[in-house]
């Protein structure tokens, strides 16, 4: 059974935005950037450099809970951006729903090379600051999840065919 929702997971800087964007083009699937759905306080708290606790993103992450509901009853697939660094935050986006899947699709890199690419962004609300508050809180995806891991350090194309070859998407 293909997936219907893939939601594209990692710490800032993994390239969710790039990868989930490449994968909705090739495919013609919708995406929502899970970004767009925080709170004003929440982005006004991480951009001043304060990590978001379980209470701060619950809103956030019941929201795109309700987005890829919609989603999976309308039985359109669709991508989504989200972090989902815990598994308790995955349960959430997973929902209820017992007509379409919910699938991960981890973006993985080392310290170093996230660090980089965080560095190297303009105008994004998410200082580098940030980043080890989110490599301690990740959980990394269980067994019983459905979702692959991917190495990020490819070229972004790649990493994309990577997603959809492994979900068997095209």
């Amino acid at each position: 059974m293909k997936p219907l929702v893939v939601i594209v997971m990692g710490v800032s800087g993994c390239g969710k935005s790039t990868i989930a964007g490449l994968v909705a083009e090739r495919l013609h699937w919708d995406l929502l950037e899970g970004d767009e759905l925080h709170p004003k306080a929440n982005v006004e708290k991480m951009s001043h450099g304060i990590p978001l606790d379980d209470n701060d993103r619950r809103p956030w992450l019941e929201a795109i809970s309700r987005w890829i509901d919609g989603r999976i009853q309308s039985g359109h697939p669709a991508l989504v951006t989200c972090s989902s660094l815990k598994r308790s935050y995955r349960d959430i986006l997973r929902g209820e729903s017992e007509k379409g899947v919910v699938a991960f699709a981890h973006l993985s890199g080392s310290r170093e090379l996230l660090m980089e690419r965080m560095k190297a962004r303009k105008g994004h609300f998410m200082p580098p600051s940030l980043l080890d508050s989110q490599l301690a809180t990740l959980e990394p995806l269980q067994p019983d999840e459905t979702g692959i891991v991917i190495d990020i350090g490819e070229i972004p194309t790649e990493e994309a065919d990577q997603v959809i070859d492994r979900f068997h998407l095209a």
